[in-house]
This record gives structure tokens, sequence and C-alpha cells, in this order.
């Protein structure tokens, strides 16, 4: 479903209920740590993540679990 999808589907009220139970965030967060990046790289990173409908540090976040995931 596309972001534009998924709003008309939202914004309709008969799929605006709850279903099941909430699901809560399982791992408490750390203190941020800074991370710095050059400009054409962060605007890339943005942009990725706008694409995939997320904020930056959950791209980010994203992407490093991913990596950590692979064999060394």
């Amino acid at each position: 479903m596309t972001p534009d999808e998924e709003y008309d589907f939202y914004a309709q009220p008969d799929n605006q209920e709850p279903q099941g139970q909430p699901v809560r965030r399982t791992k408490r967060l750390t203190a941020p740590i800074p991370v710095r990046f050059p400009p054409e790289l962060l605007a890339e990173v943005k942009r990725r993540a706008d694409a995939d409908d997320r904020s930056v540090s959950a791209w980010i976040r994203r992407a490093v679990e991913h990596e950590l995931s692979r064999p060394a």
C-alpha cells in the first residue's frame, strides 16, 4: 500500500478502530550518540527514510541492525 493509499484507507472512520493488542517497544533505547555525515550522504539518508515513511533515526537503526545481522 502506498502512503497515499494508506492515508485514504485510514481516513475512513470504519478503518480507525484499533485491531488486537497494542504493540509496545520491547527494549529501551540508550542515550543518543552523535553521528556526523557529509551533507550529500545525509540528504540521501533523509530521502530514503522519507521513501520508507520512517524517521531518519529509525531508518539508521534499521540499517545498522541489518549490517550487524550479516556475517563479518
